[in-house]
């Protein structure tokens, strides 16, 4: 979902202090979580847009940001989610998404 960089920089990260973590994320999250047949990667990417908008956890949503694009959801559909979020979390949980939004796409548009 992240792609291969994003994977061989955690795992160049790993050393004994975080390695039993780094497992539990790869093996129940990014396998028995996000392989299950029950929903498209692209549902639960906007899914995960809408839980860290909602939680306020914006490192992690502009990696999940990131991740979203690679699951095939556009622009526009991830600003129709955080004008969701707004009515349902609050304005300033978009507020915050949008920034973290704009930082994402200029940092891609320089690649």
């Amino acid at each position: 979902m992240l792609g291969a960089a994003y994977v061989d920089k955690n795992v160049a990260q790993t050393d004994d202090f975080n390695r039993e973590f780094q497992e539990l994320l790869n093996t129940y999250c990014w396998n028995d979580i996000w392989n299950r047949p029950g929903l498209p990667r692209k549902t639960r990417s906007i899914m995960n847009l809408c839980m860290l908008t909602a939680l306020g956890k914006g490192p992690e949503l502009e990696l999940h940001i990131r991740g979203a694009l690679t699951n095939g959801v556009t622009k526009d559909e991830i600003k129709e989610v955080f004008l969701q979020v707004a009515i349902y979390c609050g304005v300033p949980a978009s507020v915050e998404a949008f920034r973290h939004a704009r930082k994402v796409f200029e940092e891609d548009a320089k690649k």
